[in-house]
Order: C-alpha cells, then structure tokens, then sequence
C-alpha cells in the first residue's frame, strides 16, 4: 500500500500590518508574523487602584499579554498612572489599555497623565458622539494617540451601533430593487464603519501600523460571516471576541467555537474570551480559556500539555483522574517560574492513562507518561520516558513519585 502524505493545515496570515503595544522596552507585536496574543479584561472598580492592579498582575501571570481596564470617569482616569507604577513595582509590564466610551476624547485630553501611562486606546466608533461631534470628538482621541505614540483599537460592538450610520445604510437599502436581509445590513454596518474609522484615523496622522480593528457580536455564526467580510476589505491586524458570549460551559463553547473558525482560516491577530465569571471564579479563567483555545489549535504553547483518559469500565478507580488533576494543576502553578527557569518547557507533553488498552501507546507518544492498572490488572504501573519504558512503580505512592519523575525530567532536558 503506497503510502500519501497528508498536509497538515497551517493558517496563512491574511494581513501583513503589525502593530507595536508597548510600555518601555517591553513590546508586544500584534499582527503580521506575530503569535496570535492573549488578552483580558479587568472587572475591578478602576478607581481601585490597589484592587485593579493585583487583578491586572493576575490575569498577566494567568498568560493574559495585553489587558483592558475600563477608563470612564475623571477619577479612574487619575488612578492609571498610579496602577501603572503599582505594576512597575510589582515587576508587572503588561501593557495596558484604555476601554473608552462617550467621554474618552476629555479624558484623554484633561489627564495627559492618563494617556501617557496606556500603551494603547479602545476606541467604539459608536460611542464618541453624534452629528457634528463625531469626527470632532474621534479625532481628539486620535491626536492623543498620535501624540503619545499609542495604538489604537477600533472596536465596534453591535450592541452600540453608529446609528446615523445604520439609518442611512437602512434607507439605501430599502431603494433597491431587492433590499438584502436586515441582518445583512447590520453586517454591513458594522464592518463600514470599523474601516471608515480607521481609514480616518489615518488621516488624521495615525500610522495604519498602529491601528487594530474588531467588529464584535454575540452569535457565532454572525462573528464567523462579519470577520470573514472584514478580513478581505483591510489589512490591519485584527481582535477576535464573542461579545458576552455567557457563562460558564455556554460561553467557552461558543468562543471556542467562533474564535477557532477564523484562526483556522488564518483570521485574527489577538482574541479575548469575554466569559462571565461563575459566582467565586477567579476572572483569569478566560485567559486559560483562551490559552488552551490556542494550544488546541497548535498555534502556541502555553503550559505542557496532559493527556488523559475519560476512565471507562476498565478503571477500577478514579486514581488517574486524580493524578491528571494534580499534574496539571501543578505544572499550570509552575509556569511562571519555569518560563524563565526552563525555556521552552511549555512543549512538554504528560499522559496519564488508567488502563492497559490505550495507556501503554499514549504513554510512548508523550514525553513522559504512566499507564495506571485498570480492572483485574497487575498492581503496577509502567513510565515511558522519550517513548521508552523506563521503570515500573508500585505501592501505595505513585503518584508522589510520578510527580518528582516529571519534575526531575523537566530539570533534566529544559535546565
């Protein structure tokens, strides 16, 4: 049997702008050959100075390299610089960025402090005034960005439409002779006027390399057709999100869901997983989300990887359920200090099998792996190393030792 070798699918990139979000010397590239970037959002009171600085250093050591905290009053405009040298002292050099709305043109102008200590503006085109304010008010925005050197997003939510922009475009449909669909004129809407804004910002001045666009919405498939229209009309990097996609099971479903469509089709430049967090969930949960939605797809590594099986009748217990938890858990609690203790030990790959039907195999394919015994198998069980056998454990501390095996490999092949 002749043997064909089948491709694997690797993304293209569609757009070649990249865009710099910088504090200091610590640059984060977005777009072009960049990785496709993590990003988060903080839920604190923003005049917290305190409160939102720990959660920003939490949602960055969750792997969150961008994040968002809500500027919306002359007080939480005050309190950036401040958040900002907290994380300098903290060692935090997350860039951040300002999520403007309605009066983001006087902030950024009164409190050039403010504007100064962002590394980049959330600008919704919906939400910088009407009529004759609009170009006025976006443009204030952008000659801060322009001054200061600043990115800019331009994000637009079809929860806070332009609305002059979604009459006039109504209205010219309702003249044709076979108007489209209303949702297709919301498309339309919504993409118009992302690339209207930025082709405005620049010019107004604004490098097209510093500005990200995003169009968001809460349905898949409404998020899947709108990327893919914006994709062909610009070539500016892009934020994927599903806009209050949900809580919980629902939310992550439905992110992974979307946001794996577009990277798959080369789509998206930076994403974030807009989950509402369950009643005493830490808000870092999105950041794993949106990690392992990454991971998943091979487009980056984060944490190593474990693998593990549902357990079935075979399993004569959950000992393998337990152990895989407390692996990952363990190597996820680790990763800040090994991503500088040991490069690239993000690529490590963990199996944790509870039987001898599929636990043998997944074990040579990892790194390191243990095969537990299941039903009416032999108390013992076999680690591979490197796809070899390596030793057999026994006894009533396996998983204690499997961890310091783990470990002392880690040592070993990434120190």
């Amino acid at each position: 049997m002749d043997v064909k070798p089948i491709a694997f699918a690797v993304p293209s990139v569609r757009n070649t702008l990249q865009a710099r979000v910088a504090w200091g010397e610590h640059v984060v590239t977005v777009g072009g050959d960049a990785p496709v970037r993590v990003q988060s959002m903080t839920n604190t009171d923003t005049e917290d100075v305190i409160g939102t600085a720990i959660q920003v250093k939490e949602l960055a050591l969750a792997g969150s390299e961008l994040v968002r905290i809500t500027v919306n009053t002359p007080e939480a405009a005050q309190a950036v610089p401040h958040i900002r040298e907290q994380l300098d002292r903290m060692d935090v050099h997350v860039p951040l960025i300002g999520d403007f709305h309605y009066n983001g043109h006087r902030l950024l102008t009164d409190y050039p402090e403010c504007a100064k200590a962002l590394s980049k503006y959330r600008i919704n085109p919906g939400n910088v005034g009407k009529g004759d304010k609009h170009d006025k008010q976006f443009g204030q925005m952008i000659e801060a960005a322009i001054r200061y050197d600043k990115a800019v997003r331009i994000g637009v939510n079809w929860g806070s439409m332009d609305q002059e922009l979604l009459a006039d475009l109504m209205d010219a449909n309702a003249k044709r002779p076979q108007p489209f669909e209303a949702k297709q004129v919301m498309y339309e809407a919504l993409i118009t006027s992302a690339v209207d804004s930025a082709q405005l910002a620049e010019k107004m001045g604004l490098a097209p390399q510093q500005i990200l666009l995003s169009c968001k919405v809460s349905s898949v498939q409404d998020l899947v057709a709108v990327y893919r229209e914006l994709a062909k009309r610009c070539n500016y990097a892009l934020h994927l999100g599903l806009t209050e996609a949900g809580m919980g099971v629902r939310g992550t479903v439905a992110s992974a869901t979307a946001l794996s469509i577009l990277l798959q089709e080369g789509i998206g430049d930076t994403i974030r997983v807009s989950l509402t967090p369950e009643p005493g969930e830490s808000r870092t949960q999105e950041v794993v989300i949106a990690a392992e939605i990454l991971q998943a797809l091979g487009m980056r590594s984060f944490v190593p990887s474990v693998t593990a099986c549902p357990g079935c009748g075979r399993t004569t217990s959950t000992t393998f359920q337990e152990m895989a938890k407390s692996i990952d858990d363990y190597l996820r609690g680790q990763m800040p200090v090994w991503k500088s203790k040991y490069p690239g030990v993000e690529a490590l790959k963990v199996a944790v099998m509870g039987c001898i039907v599929n636990g043998p195999g997944e074990s040579k394919h990892a790194d390191i792996g243990i095969s537990l015994p299941g039903s009416g198998e032999a108390p013992a069980a076999p680690v591979f190393i490197d796809g070899e056998k390596a030793m057999t454990l026994r006894g009533e501390h396996i998983a204690q030792e499997f961890h310091q095996i783990v470990e002392n490999y880690i040592e070993k092949r990434f120190g």
